[in-house]
């Protein structure tokens, strides 16, 4: 598995759907460049079971991510008619109606092959014919992308294991407070709590102070 972290974010263009109805043909990472965060997104299928209730929860919180400057985009190897057609459904027929943020389509398995979270893989069988082991689609993987570019965070799970779109959010509030006060953020750091500077002597006293650590001393 490939670490984009600290490196740049693979850049694309492709079908996705938007606005919850509204088909494009050249959506493009970049589009965001020098402007806005991105949280990338990707899951395995349409009309599956975790899938929808992680792109619903991600809509829950879609206004915190927009107050923060951040763009959520979600992603499979679903065709951008598939994603239309579950747009189409509600919650209640285990679809995804009312989710508006992008969803783009990776039909050719190529962002997810880029992002390397493209389960399965192309092997040559006894004959020497190419097959597929496994299915290739995306494990759900999760990149939190600078303005600049840059990938700053990254997450990958296994297929039945649904993410926090809390962390995710918590994981913006440390980047964009490291971004504005050069403060590094300890373990389960939340915003409007305190940081540290990087010296041994904020750490020291962070660590005496600190109630979560209380039983350490």
């Amino acid at each position: 598995m490939a670490v984009l972290v600290g490196k740049k974010a693979p850049d694309f263009k492709v079908k996705a759907v938007i606005n919850g109805h509204e088909i494009v043909d050249d959506f493009s990472l970049s589009q965001y460049h020098g402007e806005k965060y991105v949280l990338l997104f990707f899951y395995p299928k349409d009309f599956t079971f975790v899938c929808p209730t992680e792109l619903h929860a991600f809509q829950t919180h879609l206004q915190e991510f927009e107050e923060r400057n951040v763009a959520v985009i979600g992603c499979s190897t679903d065709t951008e008619y598939s994603h239309a057609a579950w747009l189409q459904l509600s919650g209640k027929q285990g679809g995804i109606n009312g989710i508006t943020y992008p969803l783009i389509a990776d039909t050719n398995k190529t962002i997810s092959s880029d992002y390397d979270v493209l389960a399965g893989e192309y092997v040559e069988d006894e004959k020497g014919q190419v097959v597929v082991a496994g299915e290739l689609v995306a494990y759900r993987g999760l990149f939190l992308i600078d303005r600049e570019g840059i990938v700053q965070h990254q997450l990958v799970n296994n297929m039945p294991l649904g993410r926090s779109i809390k962390e995710a959010l918590r994981m913006v509030d440390t980047l964009q407070h490291f971004e504005k006060h050069g403060e590094v953020c300890p373990a389960n750091w939340e915003k409007g709590k305190e940081a540290m500077k990087a010296t041994l002597d904020s750490v020291s006293n962070y660590l005496e102070n600190s109630p979560q650590f209380a039983d350490r001393k």
